[in-house]
């Protein structure tokens, strides 16, 4: 038990030292190799508190260990309680809450906000305005959220859309780039912005490694489904259709906008093929007949 304060003041050290360092460092392997080593060393801290509280109150850890929202607002507070100086590490340890939240919202928000931006050019000239209606329109959703019934809002939200979804949208982000932007064209733009061209093992993973491990976790994820449920609460049938839609209305608008992207080029099918799937500065290639991505050098090159 004496070891628990210890460790918690040595992780919140380390979360701020993280945060210092990131923002100085520019090389995205090493931010990728502390992101890692961070949720690593999380781990034992985490464990470290369900040991101490299964302990405390002298029940299994499998009682005591849970997941998603009551593992940060039950569990972690009622350790931190029993800690000395428990203000000063609660105060802490929101406050780390609090910016990983902002963090994470921010990013989410950035690339939504950018996409419809880049597809709707006039928003240029209202940024502010539309970034303020994309933040309200969030934060007035969210409401939901802490309602008398939000928790059950919540962990349905954390089920269905921060899973299958992300990895989804990701792996159909590595064959794109991989496969039909080219990874030899992906790898001229990173030399042309660094002064360095990546190495044949990043080539490698981006070309056959992690579309095949993202293929794979996301059949798994399909083939492991469980209901969700809150506590002793399961969810209605109901419920889980509204989560199921609400996963897959982010996955449909993939081959929707590919729909609606055929039916708006001009030409015959191969054209309108031709045009989709080449970047805007290489369709006077397509006007001439190059279909770079219609030959077999293409898919081939690494």
């Amino acid at each position: 038990q004496s070891d628990v304060p210890c460790l918690f003041w040595i992780y919140q050290i380390y979360e701020y030292v993280l945060v210092i360092y990131t923002l100085s460092s520019r090389d995205a392997i090493i931010t990728s190799s502390i992101n890692s080593l961070t949720s690593f060393f999380s781990g034992f801290v985490i464990f470290s508190f369900l040991g101490y509280m299964s302990h405390k109150h002298s029940v299994p850890l499998d009682k005591v260990a849970t997941d998603g929202p009551g593992l940060v607002f039950i569990i972690y507070p009622e350790a931190i309680a029993t800690l000395p100086g428990s203000s000063v590490w609660a105060v802490i340890f929101f406050i780390m809450l609090l910016t990983l939240g902002i963090d994470s919202a921010m990013g989410g928000m950035e690339s939504v906000i950018t996409g419809l931006m880049d597809e709707f050019k006039f928003l240029h000239k209202h940024r502010e305005l539309f970034t303020l209606f994309i933040v309200v329109s969030t934060f007035l959703i969210s409401l939901f959220c802490v309602t008398n019934g939000g928790i059950y809002v919540f962990t349905l939200l954390d089920h269905f859309a921060a899973g299958t979804s992300i990895l989804f949208g990701v792996l159909i982000e590595a064959i794109g780039i991989a496969w039909f932007y080219g990874v030899d064209r992906f790898s001229d733009d990173i030399e042309e912005m660094i002064g360095q061209r990546p190495g044949l093992y990043w080539r490698l993973c981006w070309k056959f490694v992690s579309p095949c491990f993202l293929l794979f976790m996301v059949v798994v994820s399909f083939a492991t489904f469980n209901p969700p449920n809150y506590g002793t609460y399961t969810f209605p049938i109901w419920a889980n259709m509204i989560g199921w839609c609400l996963a897959i209305s982010s996955m449909t608008m993939v081959p929707l906008y590919a729909i609606y992207k055929m039916c708006t080029l001009p030409g015959k099918f191969c054209d309108r093929l031709a045009y989709a799937i080449t970047p805007e500065h290489e369709h006077h290639l397509v006007d001439n007949g190059e279909v770079r991505r219609f030959t077999l050098q293409h898919w081939m090159v690494i």
